[in-house]
């Protein structure tokens, strides 16, 4: 899958698109919560392979319960369509 850059209405539209996420410094972030670190690192078990499998990865990190997932496409400079169905595919995991 290309990386296509998104549009200023695309851009524009991502509060609609993806409610959980916020635009932070031209990237997409989420903070998740889970009961534990094991439910955490299963959760980004799950992610990691969606990503490989999209050759997108996001930027994160994971402190005991929590991860927080910042998506950017450096080869764009900017949001593009991998990061937009990135958030989607992670949605649908939480």
């Amino acid at each position: 899958m290309a990386a296509i850059p998104l549009s200023a209405d695309q851009i524009a539209a991502l509060p609609v698109d993806c409610p959980q996420w916020t635009l932070t410094e031209g990237k997409l972030r989420r903070q998740l919560q889970f009961a534990d670190f094991v439910a955490a690192f299963g959760f980004m078990t799950q992610v990691a392979l969606i990503a490989e499998t999209m050759g997108h990865h996001p930027e994160w990190s994971n402190v005991w319960n929590r991860v927080t997932i910042h998506l950017t496409t450096h080869d764009t400079g900017g949001l593009s369509n991998l990061d937009l169905e990135l958030a989607r595919r992670i949605d649908q995991l939480v």
